[in-house]
């Protein structure tokens, strides 16, 4: 082997065992779904309680846009002093809504729309930014996370809070991963319409799907070569005990060609995400 080829092979090398380090490091930090409290798991009897989602889908009217590429992104520059007072009433009444009086597919749209308003409302506190990352909380921060948004019940949480310690652990249910908008590229389409009970498992199952067939959850490359959203990385566990049971679970509501190349290559080469903000002034 000449010097040269050497080189390349070792490059090579060294490149996979850093991007491996970091896949893993980026894994670690994310929390395990860990319930915030009994109580928390409490929900009503039929017919609980009807919410209006009026404001932020009216919001979502004005500000969000679906590029030729597919991917929903919001004109944060754009949203005017009326408009972000208008988010933030949205916002101040969902928190004043005991969760306890929702029934369960209620509580999960309810928790779905806070998720993803909040994670707006704390964009537009900080634009303009390149990536949501961007607004951390120190050295050893990935981002905003862990930061109290808003307060339920009394109790301030996080959006990290919403995620793993309520949504994750109460309903055991791994199509959040495409309901919860993180505010970047690389993640599912923020939605135009608010989440609501009615026609929630359709919805759920139809986001699912779209993420799946869409280049930023699956990509197949040269000879067959499999690149993943790194949701699937992160929440493995979440879709089932091994990368060749999430593997299946992606063949099985990919479109026949996908779902033909994801059997046929049997394992995933490559994970990846983009996290540039959502921002219909980036280009689409």
């Amino acid at each position: 082997m000449n010097a040269g080829r050497f080189r390349q092979l070792l490059a090579a090398l060294l490149l996979a065992l850093s991007t491996a380090a970091c896949a893993a490091i980026e894994r670690a930090a994310i929390p395990a779904p860990h319930p915030l409290g009994p109580d928390w798991g409490a929900s009503a009897a039929p017919p609980g309680r009807v919410l209006d989602h009026d404001a932020w889908e009216g919001f979502l009217a004005g500000y969000l846009t679906t590029g030729t590429d597919g991917v929903t992104r919001i004109d944060y520059a754009a949203v005017t002093a009326p408009d972000r007072a208008a988010l933030q009433a949205y916002l101040d009444r969902l928190q004043a809504v005991p969760p306890a009086s929702l029934t369960r597919p209620q509580q999960l749209a309810y928790w779905i729309n806070l998720y993803n308003a909040a994670t707006v409302a704390l964009v537009l506190a900080h634009y303009p930014v390149a990536s949501i990352r961007d607004i951390d909380d120190g050295l050893l921060s990935f981002g905003p996370w862990d930061r109290e948004v808003v307060a339920v019940a009394g109790r301030p949480l996080s959006l990290n809070d919403i995620e793993h310690r309520i949504l994750r652990p109460f309903f055991d249910e791994p199509r959040i991963h495409y309901a919860l908008n993180c505010a970047a590229i690389g993640c599912p389409n923020l939605r135009p319409q608010a989440w609501r009970a009615e026609g929630l498992d359709t919805a759920l199952d139809a986001a699912e799907r779209a993420y799946v067939n869409d280049p930023r959850g699956v990509t197949v490359g040269p000879e067959g070569r499999l690149t993943l959203s790194k949701i699937w990385l992160w929440f493995r566990k979440d879709f089932g005990p091994d990368e060749a049971a999430v593997l299946d679970r992606l063949a099985a509501r990919a479109r026949p060609g996908l779902a033909a190349a994801i059997r046929m290559r049997g394992r995933v080469d490559g994970y990846d995400y983009d996290w540039s903000l959502n921002d219909s002034g980036s280009g689409s």
